[in-house]
């Protein structure tokens, strides 16, 4: 009976993935610290942004000892806010997640990264305020977790 309420209670409590505009994303990301802020852009609907999203997920637990905060930026609709909630909790997902409403990709990408050409997923890294990293394309967890352990240094 316990394991029914946690159950009800994880499904049914608040929602997990908060909507965000480009400035709150960049204000809780690019921020002057040690940290290393790892964003990673991603859809529901895109298969190697969802393949890579474990990988993610594994190295915030194996680097958390290192200052290392991973987050997601689903690209789904707004009006989508439900089912990206409720695809992070199926997932098992505890990073932060957030779904970006700033508008067309053409009015932001570029203030985000001005060589991305908007392909998903797509990673940034942050640390002390400054972008150190971008890739497009997804990671396997070997690399990952070699760029990762460069950047914490």
């Amino acid at each position: 009976m316990f394991s029914m309420y946690l159950f009800i209670l994880f499904f049914f409590a608040a929602p997990q993935v908060q909507e965000v505009s480009l400035e709150q994303l960049q204000a809780n990301t690019i921020q002057n610290n040690d940290t290393l802020y790892v964003v990673n852009f991603w859809a529901t609907w895109c298969k190697p942004c969802v393949a890579e999203m474990p990988y993610l997920e594994e190295a915030q637990k194996k680097f958390a000892n290192n200052k290392v905060k991973v987050v997601f930026v689903s690209l789904n609709y707004t009006r989508e806010l439900a089912v990206v909630d409720k695809f992070v909790k199926q997932k098992k997902i505890l990073s932060t997640c957030y779904l970006l409403n700033a508008g067309t990709p053409n009015s932001w990408i570029d203030k985000v990264e001005t060589e991305w050409s908007g392909s998903i997923p797509a990673t940034l890294m942050y640390k002390n305020g400054k972008k150190i990293f971008f890739r497009e394309g997804e990671f396997t967890q070997t690399e990952l977790d070699s760029i990762i352990q460069t950047k914490i240094k």
